[in-house]
C-alpha cells in the first residue's frame, strides 16, 4: 500500500537452493529478498519497468549495509518494509527491514544510498522532476515517523 508507514514491499520464501551449510538461509540471499523489496517500492515511485526505456536513466547502489538478526529455514516466509529515508537531486537513501512471518520477528535489515545514473554517460544525473516529486512525497510521509535505530549502524569490534 502505497500510504503505509513503513511501505509494505511484499512477502517472500525461503527457497530450498537458499540453503547454506549450516542449514540455514545463505547470506546472499537475504540481499535478493530486500532486492525485490527496492523493486516494489520503484514501482511507487515510478523507477519500475520500462523507467530504463523511457529516460536513459537507472541507479547504481553506491552503499549497502546489512545485520543479520534472526536465521531463516527453509520455507519460512517474510515480509519487508521498506523507510524512505532521504532524497535529493541525485540520491536516495533507503532502509529495508525483514520480518519472519511466523513469529514477527524482525530478521535482518538493510540500509542502502542509491545514485540515479544516467546510463549512457554513465554519470549520476538529477532525478526527473515526476520522480523527484514522488521521492519527496514519501520522504515527507516517512518523516513524521522516528527512523528505525539502527539506522547509521557501522561495523566495528567492541573496545
Amino acid at each position: 500500500m502505497l500510504d503505509s508507514v513503513p511501505f509494505d514491499s511484499g512477502e517472500g520464501e525461503v527457497l530450498p537452493g537458499w540453503i547454506d551449510s549450516n542449514d540455514h538461509m545463505n547470506l546472499a540471499y537475504y540481499v535478493v529478498l530486500f532486492d525485490h523489496a527496492t523493486d516494489a517500492i520503484y514501482d511507487a515511485f515510478g523507477l519500475g519497468p520500462g523507467y530504463k526505456a523511457r529516460t536513459g536513466c537507472g541507479t547504481f547502489a553506491a552503499e549497502s549495509h546489512n545485520l543479520y538478526e534472526q536465521e531463516l529455514r527453509l520455507g519460512e516466509r517474510v515480509r519487508v518494509a521498506t523507510w524512505v529515508l532521504g532524497a535529493d537531486a541525485k540520491r536516495l537513501h533507503l532502509a529495508h527491514e525483514m520480518y519472519r512471518l511466523s513469529d514477527n520477528a524482525r530478521a535482518a535489515t538493510q540500509e542502502l544510498l542509491y545514485l540515479h545514473v544516467d546510463l549512457t554517460r554513465r554519470r549520476v544525473t538529477p532525478w526527473p522532476a515526476l520522480v523527484a516529486e514522488k521521492l519527496q512525497a514519501f520522504v515527507t510521509r516517512h518523516a513524521g515517523f522516528a527512523r528505525p535505530s539502527w539506522v547509521g549502524r557501522r561495523i566495528g569490534m567492541p573496545g
